[in-house]
């Protein structure tokens, strides 16, 4: 159940990276403040997964899903190059999720 907690926790991080744009630099307080509300429930899952997964690996998974997932939105939604170098630097951060989680 952490694994999926955990899980979900990263794709929080997501959201609250596209809150936060959506805030145009906290001058939209719903956006900000929603953004906010996410990133507190998304670091209190974190939180609770540490309970009985391993910091270092929980915690670079949960970041690595936020890295690459930050960088895909920002390719989908704002229009940010898709270069063969970003696409190739995301798959090697998915893979060390992977990774991670396999090892």
């Amino acid at each position: 159940m952490a694994w999926g907690v955990l899980l979900f926790a990263g794709v929080l991080e997501i959201v609250w990276l596209i809150l936060f744009k959506q805030s145009e630099g906290f001058s939209r307080w719903g956006y900000a403040g929603a953004g906010l509300a996410v990133s507190l429930l998304s670091f209190g899952l974190l939180g609770w997964t540490l309970k009985t997964l391993p910091v270092g690996t929980a915690y670079a998974i949960w970041t690595g899903i936020g890295a690459a997932g930050g960088a895909i939105v920002g390719i989908l939604l704002y229009g940010e190059p898709a270069t063969a170098m970003r696409l190739a630097c995301i798959a090697l951060i998915i893979a060390g999720i992977v990774g991670l989680k396999l090892a």
